[in-house]
């Protein structure tokens, strides 16, 4: 299939296939685009949760509205925020550019002295909106790739970010949830599978300007 095909084929799963299990291959590619999806100025300040554990995902269910995807799927993606954002992220991300770019730091200062200074006029809630904002662009990029490789996947925001954190040990890692994405293999019987995919005409939804 080609892109537009693909993206037509996928839809938000409704009920997984508990039998079918995701590929160690698929996994890992889900992990490399998650880790490939663009960032503002790159910081990445996202991390990847991936469950395997039917218990876990099965305790997640109770606090997530009983959307029993969660429990279906072959694995379970938590996407994550750093809670406490703080300028160390800044000075972890320029070393990082020395040592795979070995760029000079006369050139990175400027830009390095900019980012610090942002980061330190802004409070934690205006970091967390920016930073979850990145967390929409990973999901709609994991969503994507899912599509071409033929996972099927139900992207949730309807979750107590809380219990997440108590069951996880989120606070360990400094992370907050902000989406979850189960994904796997669409059962037979989902009543979404056979249904026509809903969408506005072209005309409505693009604007174009020459």
């Amino acid at each position: 299939m080609n892109i537009i095909d693909s993206l037509k084929w996928r839809y938000a799963v409704k009920k997984f296939d508990s039998e079918k299990q995701l590929s160690e291959t698929q996994i890992n590619t889900l992990k490399e685009a998650f880790n490939l999806t663009a960032t503002s100025y790159g910081l990445q300040p996202l991390k990847l949760v991936v469950i395997k554990n039917k218990e876990i995902q099965k305790e997640l269910v109770a606090h997530s509205f009983n959307q029993n995807q969660l429990l279906e799927a072959s694995h379970v993606l938590v996407i994550c925020v750093i809670d406490n954002y703080t300028t160390e992220e800044i000075q972890n991300y320029f070393k990082l550019v020395k040592e795979i770019r070995n760029t000079p730091e006369t050139i990175t200062k400027p830009f390095k002295d900019f980012l610090m200074e942002d980061v330190q006029k802004k409070t934690q809630e205006e970091l967390l909106l920016w930073n979850k904002n990145q967390a929409y662009i990973a999901l709609g990029n994991l969503m994507t790739v899912c599509a071409i490789e033929k996972i099927d996947a139900c992207p949730m925001e309807g979750f107590i970010p809380d219990k997440y954190i108590e069951i996880l040990n989120l606070n360990a890692l400094n992370l907050k949830p902000v989406l979850v994405l189960p994904v796997g293999f669409r059962a037979d019987d989902c009543y979404m599978k056979d249904l026509t995919k809903v969408r506005k005409n072209l005309t409505e939804t693009v604007i174009e300007i020459v």
